[in-house]
């Protein structure tokens, strides 16, 4: 709690050290620690044949920008979904979101072959029907917090075993699945990034745009439409970037877990509620903690790995276990 009364310049600075310095962990250590000098030649294109450089640019570099990446656009996709649904145990994953896109990506790769072009946009677009349509079934009924995650369960369950028929539909998409399934960062590349990245960013951007109208709806529907908001409006469009975010992330790095409830939960209770404060600061430390957990799940069992997404489900797990035992009966949780 004290570092709400900290100059906000100086806890986002601190939050970009830490980054930076997490994205460095991720290029130096792994099963094959390197030297920082080399590394440094690398990056600096002094060095562009040796055996360092090849490891960097087609693993180490492609892995440390996935995992940020990741980090940033489900933490951000977590404070929308709990801004919008006003409900702080809305996220990605825990109403079935990631579950939306994980099944859009097993269809287009039952039925395409352009994957870097398509995995994106299929990602986005059930990302974005499953959370309309989980946010449809809550509100049809009533607005509490079990409703949303009951309502999450039940979607999530059916697209799960959506995922698992054409699992036994195609064998090829069989041999990615386990991987997919669990959230994992290995086998990527600068090329499969690419369209994901500039998505990600780009929404981003756009939704600091929307801070203000996200503490709006934090206050209730009524009062946000006396103060002049257009509700339907902007939780449309909020709703619209957070599928972004999530979709973008699961067509590269499969089903995270809990990144967009963990994060954002750890950043309100550290630095406050306001959006315009919360959204960057959720997105930076997201980012760190994918990379972190990445970098423990190469590390612990080198020369073999864990794949990130086992560690934020470890972690986050309990955590949601915690903050549902917290609040008891059902009460709305106001994000």
């Amino acid at each position: 709690m004290m570092y709400k009364n900290y100059p906000k310049t100086i806890i986002i600075f601190f939050l970009v050290l830490l980054l930076i310095l997490c994205l460095l962990a991720g290029i130096l250590l792994g099963s094959v620690p390197l030297n920082p000098f080399d590394v440094f030649r690398v990056l600096t294109r002094q060095e562009t044949t040796s055996t360092t450089y090849i490891l960097i640019t087609t693993v180490r570099l492609p892995r440390v920008l996935a995992g940020a990446l990741a980090g940033m656009g489900l933490a951000a996709a977590g404070v929308i979904l709990q801004g919008v649904m006003n409900n702080a145990l809305a996220s990605p994953n825990t109403i079935g979101v990631n579950s939306g896109a994980g099944f859009a990506v097993m269809l287009a790769l039952l039925f395409t072959d352009n994957y870097h072009l398509y995995l994106p946009i299929a990602a986005f677009a059930g990302a974005l029907l499953t959370t309309i349509t989980i946010f449809a079934l809550a509100y049809a009924a009533d607005s509490s917090r079990t409703t949303i995650i009951l309502a999450g369960i039940t979607v999530s369950s059916f697209l799960n075993a959506g995922i698992n028929t054409i699992k036994l539909l195609d064998s090829d998409i069989t041999i990615n699945l386990t991987s997919f399934m669990m959230g994992s960062l290995s086998g990527l590349t600068l090329n499969k990034l690419a369209i994901p990245s500039i998505a990600i960013l780009l929404a981003l951007i756009v939704v600091l745009f929307f801070t203000k109208p996200l503490n709006l709806l934090g206050l209730g529907d009524d009062i946000a439409r006396s103060l002049g908001l257009r509700v339907s409006v902007v939780r449309l469009c909020l709703l619209v970037l957070s599928s972004i975010l999530s979709g973008c992330v699961v067509s590269f790095a499969g089903l995270l877990s809990f990144i967009g409830l963990i994060v954002p939960h750890i950043c309100r209770q550290l630095f406050g509620n306001d959006a315009r404060f919360l959204l960057p600061c959720s997105a930076l430390l997201g980012a760190s903690f994918v990379l972190i957990c990445d970098l423990l799940g190469r590390i612990i069992f080198a020369p073999f790995e864990l794949p990130a997404g086992i560690l934020t489900a470890f972690i986050g797990g309990p955590f949601f276990l915690y903050l549902l035992l917290k609040k008891k009966g059902g009460r709305r949780i106001h994000a």
